[in-house]
């Protein structure tokens, strides 16, 4: 097989910098990679159900890497996607030439003779695109293998080697050639700054400029093929997705999505193993008091992509939504449609109306509120059922909710969030939509609008406040 001479020479000499107990375990394996793979396409009886596998991918870390950067060495991360089916996007490494990533990636239902391709490239913060420095693939079969990273068009150039290592066993599920590429966990998350908060000295709240994005598990289970379009019926979607300014609208968006979701050395990641990191994410109030430990009462935009399923959020009261005519669109980068869309929020146990500070978070039984309350892609309400399943799948120690935005049960949950906010918080009634917060603050809009636009002039879409986006 390509890319497996000499492993345990290469891995030790390269890996040096890693743990003992990272390398022991994986230098021995890569001794037993070839034998492995073999025996895996020869025994057609090992790839479970109707040529189906469940895989974990443990992409463990490369060396050997060029220097990128003129000040420093390279800030490296990878992108892998399976037969182009899905993708994997990993963390960030800042300034360093042999980065150890130890990132998982569990996918079910994936066809045997799948082909896993891996693209390493340089983080460039303030850029559009990141510098490329090398790729590789390899087919599903499982063991650890040792990987050439190969420049464009220079099969014969390495730039650096990566490892990784395949586990596979037969796919449980008896549909699997049904619904394949059913992404598995773990969930990861990443928190992005909005940019305009690198020009402010006295944000009180990061939570108003943050923005959040958390890939959740086996959606495809729920939603199947089912997924939200843009509402023909709203006006400020009408100005987004059709009329004489709807390009130059989208565009202004969509930068505005890249700067907001811009992968760099500054963004937070994390993987959620339980409801405290789910509570430590929600934490969230001005830095002068207690508040920024303890869960904000908040409520959020989100939306859960059609594209890769991730469910992206962030407070329906951001700085960044100023002068946006669609919150969700925002999130969604323009996607004329949507696995599902709406508000959320988190509460205790009986509801804030019942809550006291007095308790502490970590004794509280949390509930998430969530709803359809979205004028851009009008959920249909038909599908809470599915969404609460989702998500009680994936957090399963929270108890959900799933509301129809005009359900009054909604709006009490909602004004009682809110109402314990502005009495117990210090959270101010600008602080509930989207405001700029400090003179002479740009705001996100402004700056994706000059972007956006060759000659600098600005087309913002109408804004009707009196229905929800």
């Amino acid at each position: 097989m390509p890319g497996l001479r000499n492993p345990l020479q290469r891995l030790v000499g390269h890996m040096r910098r890693a743990t003992a107990e990272q390398i022991s375990p994986i230098a021995k394996e890569l001794d037993e990679a070839r034998r492995s793979t073999l025996d895996w396409i020869e025994r057609p009886e090992a790839h479970g159900h109707e040529g189906f596998v469940d895989l974990t991918i443990h992409f463990i870390g490369a060396s050997g890497l060029p220097k990128m950067d003129v000040i420093g060495t390279a800030d490296p991360y990878f992108v892998a996607k399976l037969d182009k089916a899905l993708t994997f996007v990993s963390t960030v490494k800042p300034n360093t030439l042999a980065p150890v990533w130890n990132e998982y990636w569990k996918i079910r239902n994936v066809p045997v003779d799948a082909k896993l391709h891996i693209d390493v490239l340089d983080k460039d913060n303030g850029t559009v695109t990141d510098d490329f420095i090398g790729g590789t693939g390899t087919n599903i079969g499982p063991g650890t293998r040792e990987l050439t990273l190969q420049a464009v068009g220079f099969r014969n150039i390495s730039r650096g080697m990566m490892w990784i290592k395949i586990e596979s066993v037969p796919a449980s599920d008896p549909k699997a050639d049904t619904r394949p590429y059913i992404f598995d966990g773990p969930i990861r998350y990443s928190r992005h700054f909005a940019p305009t908060i690198g020009l402010l000295g006295n944000v009180q709240d990061s939570h108003l400029y943050s923005t959040w994005k958390m890939f959740l598990r086996g959606v495809p289970l729920f939603f199947g093929d089912t997924v939200q379009h843009w509402n023909k019926n709203y006006k400020a979607a009408q100005a987004i997705f059709q009329g004489p300014t709807s390009v130059a609208v989208r565009s202004t968006i969509q930068a505005g999505h890249r700067m907001l979701y811009a992968r760099s050395t500054t963004n937070n990641f994390g993987v959620i193993k339980g409801s405290e990191n789910i509570v430590n994410i929600l934490h969230g109030g001005k830095v002068d008091s207690l508040a920024p430990h303890r869960v904000k009462p908040a409520v959020y935009t989100y939306i859960i992509s059609a594209d890769d399923d991730s469910f992206r959020f962030s407070e329906t009261g951001a700085a960044f939504f100023v002068d946006f005519a669609s919150k969700h669109a925002l999130h969604a980068n323009c996607a004329e449609a949507v696995r599902y869309s709406g508000e959320f929020h988190p509460r205790p146990e009986g509801g804030w109306e019942n809550f006291s500070d007095d308790i502490p978070d970590e004794q509280v039984k949390w509930e998430f509120v969530l709803d359809n309350n979205s004028g851009t892609y009008a959920p249909d309400p038909m599908m809470l059922a599915e969404l609460k399943e989702l998500f009680e799948y994936n957090f399963p120690e929270f108890k959900i909710h799933t509301l129809d935005f005009n359900d009054p049960r909604l709006s009490q949950s909602r004004d009682a969030c809110r109402a314990y906010a502005l009495a117990k918080r210090g959270i101010t009634q600008d602080d509930l939509q989207p405001h700029s917060h400090l003179p002479g603050e740009e705001t996100l809009s402004h700056r994706a609008a000059v972007l956006s636009r060759p000659d600098g002039s600005v087309i913002l879409p109408p804004h009707d406040p009196s229905v929800p986006s």
